[in-house]
């Protein structure tokens, strides 16, 4: 199995977690157990390959990880989401950007371009394409916020940010969900 595999997998768990309150460690020993992904690959093919150390070691990593930090990377979404709450925003959407975002600056051996790829690809998969340019806007936007000095943000710098960005608009909970 693939980083991109197993990237996936972890967006699939960041979604799920998205709509329940589960804790992350009784997510991923439920849906990455070896008789649970087994019944799941006939429906999905990406559950029909065994987890290696390195994809369970990532998955594990990132699925934590954001759910560690929730609060901070949803208020980044926000403030760099000009003029959309998280709520008018699809939960694939919410999940795509929250695993890019962790990645991009917790994940040491993802470049940042890599993360924004890879959401953005894995958007016109699970969302649409309207979603998929959405989220190449706000991380780019916070990216640049980032990398000019102005981390950590306060709330005008995401305004600023925001307002020069003004990313097309995904649709409200786009019903395109593979999961």
């Amino acid at each position: 199995m693939s980083r991109k595999q197993a990237r996936e997998i972890a967006l699939h768990l960041i979604f799920e977690m998205g709509f329940q309150d589960f804790k992350a460690e009784e997510v991923l020993a439920d849906r990455l157990d070896e008789s649970i992904m087994a019944s799941i690959s006939g429906d999905i093919a990406l559950y029909a390959g065994k987890l290696g150390e390195a994809e369970t070691s990532y998955i594990h990593e990132v699925v934590i990880g954001v759910a560690g930090r929730l609060s901070e990377l949803d208020r980044d979404i926000e403030a760099f989401s000009h003029g959309w709450k998280l709520s008018r925003l699809s939960h694939m959407t919410i999940a795509i950007l929250r695993l890019a975002l962790y990645e991009s600056r917790y994940v040491a051996d993802v470049p940042v371009g890599a993360a924004i790829n890879e959401a953005v690809e894995l958007a016109k998969i699970y969302d649409t394409e309207e979603a998929a340019a959405f989220i190449n806007g706000i991380l780019g936007s916070i990216v640049r916020a980032e990398n000019s000095g102005d981390a950590p943000m306060d709330q005008t710098v995401a305004e600023t940010a925001a307002e020069s960005a003004e990313p097309a608009a995904p649709q409200p909970e786009a019903a395109a969900s593979n999961v």
